[in-house]
């Protein structure tokens, strides 16, 4: 999947968030409110609507080791909002609080209603620290617990959830399709596109000052968010021809600079961090997936000079650049030789090594070398409960070795993690696939039903949980069977239930739009 430089990632951040105000327009933007303009259930609802279409946006990008490095920052920050009362329980409990990832190059990254949270893979490329990244992801967390898309809403001249809805659809749809994004705006086209959800001023202070707090209190170098700054104005004045879209978004004012300079002075001096490793890894992974085209990625398939040798987190980071760009190039064999360099110059860290063995687990899958995929997987001890790269790599590996002796602990271990987080939908296609491997086709039906459902594909899972009817009616069933067949008649009720829901919202939605075009 290559992102297209202006997709629905980048509209749906405008739309979303706002895009800054031209020079001398009139702007009605909302002062900070009081968020009773949309309740949480109806934000929710929003928020779903849109993760919905994102769900099946090719800029839409899962994986894992991305993933997981993105938690590692943004589980601490979560954790300190809680501890300063700043994410109650309420919230904690009815939102999403999902991270997804874009494959664009541009530097970005967004909160949308429900507790969804926005990444571009350019951002993780161009961030210098974790305090930096983290410092991002502290402000857009502080953007949903205060509830500012729903503030912003508040006077936004009695727009509903639905209507807004559909503005942001619209966007999304144009940039497919001028006509989809008319069907989509439908009636009240004229009102929704007058009035853009935009934060404040003061809500940008606000997420400043809160954010600033949640990164202290989790831990973070409070110098991530004044060096972010830094970085973003830079870039801004470099060139914003585009790329850039964070800063229109959330513009950086010279107030808002000094307000975090100052914020700095106050903490206690002490030397700059050293460049870390698995950061820039990280970093370097980032920007090889997020390259486009054949030539760029040879670009970046590029070894690195003797030059660099002296320096090792540099060394290594290019050397990573390089052996993940032949991946994608369909070259193994060069890449493999990459990663036998990177194995030696990183032996001396736990968590760098780890993940060039993920990598080298990536290149022996590639070249269809599964059992030395799932060696370089565990050529180090892992723990009892398996980190989640780990096991989505093995599983994929077992995956064409039926009949390995881990199949069944693997199993075990992606039903342990799904009963932490049933909303996985690479866990259960993984999954899915174990349950292939070891001859259960009733449970990979079900378990492929259930990604659709982690997707939000109601109408994909009604598919799969069809499929996975009509086997058991046609038997013979396995031990167990009975059980899964008796869950999947359950889940084909409730998607069934939520598509008619759905309809019945959008048969509504669209009434009243309707009706708001008229009265305009």
């Amino acid at each position: 999947m290559i992102a297209r430089k202006s997709g629905r990632w980048v509209l749906l951040l405008g739309l979303t968030l706002g895009l800054a105000q031209p020079a001398g327009s009139q702007s009605a933007l909302p002062g900070l409110g009081h968020a009773e303009g949309i309740s949480l259930g109806a934000e929710r609802q929003l928020g779903d609507r849109i993760a919905r279409e994102l769900y099946r946006d090719p800029d839409y990008f899962e994986d894992p080791v991305l993933d997981e490095y993105l938690h590692r920052l943004w589980d601490p920050l979560v954790q300190a909002a809680v501890r300063r009362g700043e994410l109650t329980a309420e919230l904690r409990e009815r939102f999403a609080w999902r991270i997804m990832i874009g494959r664009d190059r541009s530097i970005n990254a967004f909160a949308l209603p429900g507790g969804y949270l926005g990444v571009h893979l350019g951002l993780i490329a161009a961030v210098g620290s974790d305090d930096e990244l983290a410092s991002v992801l502290a402000h857009e967390l502080s953007h949903v617990t205060q509830r500012h898309i729903a503030r912003s809403m508040d006077d936004q001249a009695r727009m509903t959830p639905w209507l807004i809805g559909s503005m942001i659809l619209g966007a999304l749809a144009a940039s497919k399709s001028a006509q989809g994004a008319q069907a989509l705006i439908v009636g009240g086209q004229a009102a929704v596109l007058q009035q853009q959800l935009s934060y404040s001023r003061d809500m940008e202070r606000e997420a400043d000052r809160i954010g600033y707090g949640v990164l202290v209190e989790a831990g973070y170098d409070p110098r991530g968010f004044a060096g972010m700054f830094g970085r973003l104005q830079q870039a801004s004045a470099l060139n914003d021809s585009g790329s850039f879209p964070y800063l229109r978004s959330h513009p950086l004012t010279t107030e808002r600079i000094a307000d975090m300079q100052a914020r700095q002075s106050l903490q206690l001096p002490g030397a700059a961090p050293a460049p870390a490793l698995v950061q820039s890894l990280m970093a370097a992974r980032a920007r090889v997936l997020a390259l486009q085209g054949v030539d760029t990625l040879r670009a970046g398939a590029v070894e690195p000079g003797a030059e660099l040798r002296t320096q090792k987190v540099e060394w290594a980071a290019r050397l990573y650049a390089a052996a993940l760009a032949q991946l994608q190039l369909r070259e193994p064999a060069l890449a493999l030789r990459h990663v036998q360099q990177l194995q030696g110059l990183v032996a001396d860290d736990p968590a760098a090594a780890r993940l060039v063995r993920l990598l080298h687990a990536e290149v022996m899958s590639r070249q269809g070398r599964h059992e030395a995929a799932l060696q370089a997987v565990l050529a180090s001890p892992l723990p009892p409960v398996w980190p989640r790269p780990e096991l989505i790599a093995i599983a994929q590996a077992l995956a064409q070795l039926p009949g390995h002796a881990l199949l069944e602990e693997t199993q075990s271990q992606l039903r342990a993690l799904l009963l932490r987080d049933a909303g996985d939908a690479q866990a259960w296609q993984v999954l899915a696939q174990v349950h292939r491997a070891r001859g259960q086709a009733l449970a990979a039906l079900r378990a492929e039903g259930e990604a659709q459902v982690a997707r939000m594909d109601d109408s994909g899972a009604i598919d799969r949980f069809r499929a996975a009817q009509d086997l058991a009616r046609k038997g013979p069933l396995q031990p167990g069977d009975h059980i899964e067949a008796s869950i999947v008649d359950s889940r084909l009720r409730e998607a069934q239930a939520r598509v008619r829901a759905f309809l019945e919202q959008q048969r509504g939605g669209a009434r009243l739009a309707l009706d708001q075009g008229v009265r305009q």
